[in-house]
């Protein structure tokens, strides 16, 4: 019978032994322990012979070069299933976030924008509010600086005056004057004249005490730059020569550069004077938009019925920031089932912005907010198909083309 002994284990059962070879080789094993038999991976004791007696076994694994690229091979096999996997769920939530955001995008971009029926008696009732909160007309003028009679009609210019030298008067401002009341005082019939002759950059700036110069008759100062001609000057202003030469009291046709001319009738242009009286809006946002519906009648793109458009449609992203068109106080921030969402400012000199469709309104009622100052967000609420934001302007309790004071086209 063979006998092998095992240092440390000499009194030890066989099964011990055995039991200890494969707490030993475990690293070694496959996953299947069935598989003892694999000729992949062999495992045996080697027994040394020592002088007087055996000496222990060493335990050693001895793996094949074939063992190594099977175990690497399954390990690699594993590896390209987890990449697959992970593949596909990183393609699956590409997909989706792709899908996500076409959906946003166009949805945010409309097309051209259908309005349902709004209904009369709707948008009669909010015109009413927005005319509830008109100041007092006395300040009235129309927006090329035309003083109003008490009808909304302007007054007739006295063009006779024209044949007669033009004198000036000087008139000191008193506390509670305003541009159109001293306007009217002396029979003007445009704000141009005052501003103009007194180079006035800003009427809000005025002053009690301030001595004006307040010519006879309607017109501005120009100043003769070289090369001018009478007859040009007369073309530019579309003013008779006759007038000029007989306001300024010349007897001939000869000017130098550097005098100074009055032109009776001529008036500032609509920049110019929104600029003076303070008036400058500004276009409510600052990000892209394509204006999808002007000012003024037009066929209900609902209904096909001939109505009124109360103001300028804007479509631009929902959630795009919304900025107050020009300083004032916040006179409501409401609900109206036409124009969902909405916000109306109130403004110096008799002006009124209103803001609809809004997604989510900043402003509060009684705010005094300054100008570009954000008081919502865009959105569709209200009678809307598409995200938008609807900008109504009020003069003294009338309708205006908002695009008349945004120079905007």
């Amino acid at each position: 019978m063979e006998i092998i002994s095992y240092v440390g284990f000499e009194n030890k059962s066989h099964n011990k032994i055995r039991s200890f070879r494969t707490r030993l080789t475990a690293p070694f094993h496959t996953h299947d322990r069935t598989r003892e038999h694999d000729s992949s991976l062999v495992y045996h004791f080697t027994a040394i012979e020592t002088r007087h007696s055996f000496a222990a076994a060493a335990v050693r694994p001895q793996i094949s070069f074939r063992s190594i690229l099977n175990f690497f091979g399954r390990t690699v096999d594993k590896i390209q299933s987890h990449v697959r996997i992970i593949a596909v769920a990183v393609m699956f939530m590409s997909v989706s976030c792709g899908v996500v955001f076409l959906y946003t995008y166009f949805t945010s971009h409309t097309g051209p924008l259908r309005f349902r029926d709004s209904g009369k008696t709707e948008l009669e009732t909010l015109d009413k509010v927005m005319s509830s909160f008109a100041m007092d007309g006395s300040e009235g003028y129309n927006d090329s600086g035309d003083i109003l009679d008490d009808n909304g009609n302007t007054s007739v210019i006295t063009e006779s005056l024209f044949k007669k030298p033009v004198t000036f008067k000087t008139y000191k401002v008193a506390a509670g004057d305003t541009i159109s009341g001293i306007t009217r005082k002396f029979g003007l019939t445009n704000l141009s004249t005052i501003i103009a002759v007194n180079d006035i950059d800003n009427v809000r700036a005025m002053y009690s005490g301030q001595k004006l110069r307040i010519p006879s008759v309607d017109g501005l100062i120009y100043t003769v730059k070289p090369g001018n001609s009478l007859a040009g000057i007369s073309a530019k202003y579309t003013i008779p020569l006759e007038d000029i030469l007989d306001v300024n009291d010349l007897s001939s046709q000869t000017i130098m550069a550097g005098q100074q001319l009055f032109i009776p009738g001529a008036k500032l242009n609509t920049s110019e004077l929104h600029e003076a009286l303070g008036d400058m809006f500004k276009i409510p946002l600052t990000a892209s938009f394509r204006l999808t519906s002007p000012f003024g009648w037009r066929s209900d793109p609902f209904t096909g019925v001939r109505s009124f458009h109360t103001g300028i449609d804007m479509a631009c992203p929902v959630g795009t920031s919304i900025y107050a068109s020009m300083a004032g106080t916040v006179l409501t921030a409401g609900w109206s089932n036409v124009f969902g969402n909405y916000v109306i400012i109130t403004h110096p000199n008799g002006y009124q912005t209103l803001y609809g469709h809004m997604s989510k309104v900043f402003a509060r009622k009684g705010q005094a907010v300054n100008q570009g100052m954000c008081i919502g967000l865009v959105g569709s609420t209200g009678y809307s198909t598409g995200p938008h934001l609807h900008f109504t302007v009020y003069k003294n309790g009338r309708l205006i083309d908002p695009r008349t004071v945004l120079r905007i086209h």
